[in-house]
């Protein structure tokens, strides 16, 4: 697809905009749009960001639950090099896709889903570890996209899933597939579409301040299909509510003043969606200087593990 280093960013919905793409794509990379819930009041102008700063090959991601098909025939009309479906049967906009000159990647989170991309003629797939930010499945990344790449080839597959430095995608490159997507590790960049709080929230966080939950979709009333839970920092209203989702599907008022309090800013129910990898997150650079750092990072990696450790002496003991 014209991309010099296999590093993807992930079209993270309201944070995935023109700029970060064109970004990555610059860095050498390959940035995509967050589509998400299929805004063309959103998409047109921030495809529009992207066209003015990079020549470089784009795409463009959507939600399978969300999206209908003539917004992906409009997302189509604007020359995407390439369309990323996620969560959901992909079937319905496959085609569409495959008509065009975009290059179809398909997200899965379990052996069904990839062996449904298979089915409906994915050129590209990638395996979603439930270290992941953001919605996800229960697969862990690392035993997980080494299944994939057994299952679907010869069709590429990217590592996603706690990807946030070069180590990760060596450690990707490493179990068969052929790059990796990136989500968190770009939230925290100069150009995505975040607010200082949130970018200081993950660079101050931990793996294990992160957990995966139905919470946050049922505050916001965003019908997420329940197998996709997300995975977020924990913050006081995630601590209320966490187990009790329940109640607060049936308590409106609740709701309301949550819906309140983020419409504010407020840090202490806003959520954050972060990967288990963001204890590796601790600085905001632009995107094109992640690309960059993450693959020489990443030849290093691979470089020491062919090396292999330096030889141990044995010591020598008087007797």
């Amino acid at each position: 697809m014209g991309v010099q280093q296999p590093i993807v960013s992930a079209p993270m919905g309201g944070s995935a905009g023109g700029v970060l793409a064109a970004a990555v794509s610059n860095g050498g990379g390959f940035g995509l749009i967050g589509g998400g819930r299929s805004d063309l009041d959103w998409i047109g102008p921030q495809v529009a960001l992207l066209t003015e700063h990079t020549s470089k090959p784009w795409g463009i991601g959507f939600l399978n639950w969300a999206v209908s098909l003539a917004t992906v025939n409009r997302a189509l009309q604007y020359g995407p090099t390439a369309v990323m479906l996620s969560f959901g049967d992909p079937e319905p906009f496959a085609a569409a896709v495959r008509g065009s000159e975009a290059k179809l990647i398909v997200q899965v989170v379990n052996m069904k889903e990839a062996r449904r991309a298979v089915d409906v003629g994915a050129d590209i797939i990638v395996a979603q570890g439930s270290e992941a930010g953001g919605h996800g499945g229960t697969r862990a990344t690392l035993p997980f996209v080494p299944a994939v790449v057994d299952l679907v080839a010869p069709i590429p597959v990217l590592a996603a899933g706690g990807i946030a430095d070069g180590r990760g995608l060596a450690a990707a490159l490493s179990l068969g597939a052929a790059g990796a997507l990136v989500g968190t590790r770009f939230q925290a960049c100069e150009e995505a579409l975040v607010d200082s709080e949130t970018v200081k929230a993950i660079l101050n966080g931990q793996g294990e301040d992160t957990e995966r939950s139905g919470v946050f979709d049922i505050a916001r009333e965003v019908p997420w299909p329940a197998r996709y839970t997300g995975r977020t920092l924990r913050n006081e209203f995630f601590n209320k509510w966490r187990g009790r989702e329940v109640e607060l599907e049936a308590d409106s008022g609740a709701r309301e003043n949550y819906q309140r309090a983020e419409e504010s800013g407020d840090m202490g129910v806003v959520p954050v969606w972060a990967s288990e990898a963001i204890d590796l997150i601790t600085d905001c650079h632009s995107a094109a200087d992640i690309v960059r750092v993450m693959a020489a990072d990443a030849e290093d990696a691979l470089r020491r593990a062919l090396e292999g450790p330096a030889p141990v002496r044995a010591s020598r003991t008087r007797t």
